[in-house]
């Protein structure tokens, strides 16, 4: 049987959170305490810059208050009305399931479509460890295969090698029409996994919208939108959509909500699966709300950050990440840059150096490949993936949320340009 799986929105976030405010000043007063102990006075009054942090503001707050005091703690209207509003979002007619991670919505997608013992699903080495587990949660095996150089996406010439008579698809989101033409050639769906690409364009089609069997979308607290914990299942296949609201909570065959709020007698259920518990909570929907309604506000202030970086960092030894192409939209969840060979000192000192400076880094990703399950339980060396080992050498991640000031990402630009000087 042959059903996909694919689609990463340029990397998913390895970090475990985001720092709190009370421990971001703990953070600072080391930074502050080193720098000055190695003679960088000008670190002295400056506060430490995270690598990311959620854009909450007082709306979500409410939000999110208004649904604990609804006495309605669990999934119910706020997640129902969070599924049509992010459905309406992308394209009308679309089927929506909120779930509490994208981790849950892969292995609900990958569930849905058929995938199973004895089958293989390709995904790029270069990505967070989600992308593998959805796969091995259904007793099927993830084939990695390498990544394009410039863009860090999945090297379809290498998934096309690796395609079997037992192959389904998962990868990096890549141009909708070659994603779709690869689908084709080779008699694969695909389920995209977008961790990233909310709001994004693939050649003018929103990502989301395209004809992959499903995509899935993430609300993770670094993600360009969040709900703290959480993401989105997007299918147009009745089918699947339907098995996926099923197998979300418990494999029971009606709505939980539905069974506690009726005014008559409504306790009668049937479970008709061994389902899981991926339902995503009301107050997290609420938020979920709010952030969906600055979605592109966010999305644009990132933008406009990742311009400064362009700008700024041009001069420097390193390989900016590649732009948006003409008719497509970078969410810019991620500005990721690799430090190159020429320059005075490699990407874990670069990282160690900017955290003196008060600027916080990260690395996205680790490929699978170098991950010790990975590597001992399919026999992965270096050298099969020669474009993601390469690359990964270099590879760091530079602060980028959409509440970040100007004058925060010119102190990180400063900082860069006196670490690599």
């Amino acid at each position: 049987m042959r059903a996909p799986c694919g689609s990463r929105g340029a990397a998913r976030a390895a970090d475990p959170g985001v720092p709190a405010r009370g421990r971001g000043r703990a953070i600072v007063c080391r930074a502050v305490r080193y720098a000055l102990e190695k003679g960088h006075g000008h670190m002295a009054e400056a506060e430490f810059i995270p690598f990311a942090l959620p854009d909450i503001g007082e709306d979500e707050v409410a939000a999110a208050a208004n649904a604990i005091r609804s006495g309605w703690l669990t999934t119910g209207k706020e997640a129902a009305a969070f599924e049509r509003e992010f459905g309406a979002a992308l394209q009308p007619g679309l089927h929506t399931v909120a779930v509490n991670s994208a981790t849950a919505g892969l292995h609900l997608a990958l569930e849905a479509a058929g995938i199973g013992p004895g089958d293989e699903v390709i995904v790029p080495t270069w990505t967070f460890t989600a992308t593998g587990e959805g796969v091995r949660y259904l007793g099927a095996d993830p084939v990695p295969v390498d990544v394009h150089p410039d863009t860090l996406n999945i090297d379809l010439g290498a998934a096309a090698a690796a395609v079997t008579s037992r192959t389904h698809f998962a990868g990096l989101p890549v141009p909708a029409g070659a994603l779709a033409d690869f689908a084709r050639t080779h008699g694969l769906h695909v389920i995209e996994d977008a961790a990233h690409a909310f709001p994004a364009y693939s050649e003018g089609q929103l990502v989301g919208t395209g004809v992959s069997a499903a995509t899935v979308f993430s609300f993770y607290a670094t993600k360009t939108m969040t709900t703290g914990e959480g993401g989105m299942v997007v299918t147009s296949d009745d089918a699947l959509a339907a098995r996926a609201r099923t197998m979300r909570l418990h494999g029971i065959s009606r709505d939980v909500f539905d069974r506690y709020t009726s005014k008559i007698p409504s306790w009668q259920y049937e479970v008709v699966a061994p389902g899981f518990k991926y339902n995503l909570t009301d107050p997290a929907a609420a938020i979920g709300r709010v952030q969906l309604r600055r979605a592109e506000s966010m999305r644009d202030r990132r933008a406009q950050i990742a311009e400064m970086y362009f700008d700024g960092l041009a001069d420097l030894p390193v390989a900016l990440p590649q732009r948006a192409l003409p008719g497509d939209q970078h969410a810019w969840h991620l500005y990721v840059l690799r430090i190159r060979p020429a320059a005075p000192l490699g990407r874990d000192r670069f990282i160690e150096r900017m955290a003196e400076e008060g600027v916080g880094c990260s690395v996205h990703f680790i490929p699978l490949h170098l991950h010790p399950y990975w590597r001992d339980t399919y026999g992965l060396r270096p050298e099969d993936f020669p474009v993601a080992t390469e690359q990964f050498a270099g590879a760091v991640s530079l602060p980028i949320f959409s509440s970040m000031t100007d004058a925060q990402v010119t102190r990180v630009i400063e900082a860069a340009h006196r670490v690599l000087a």
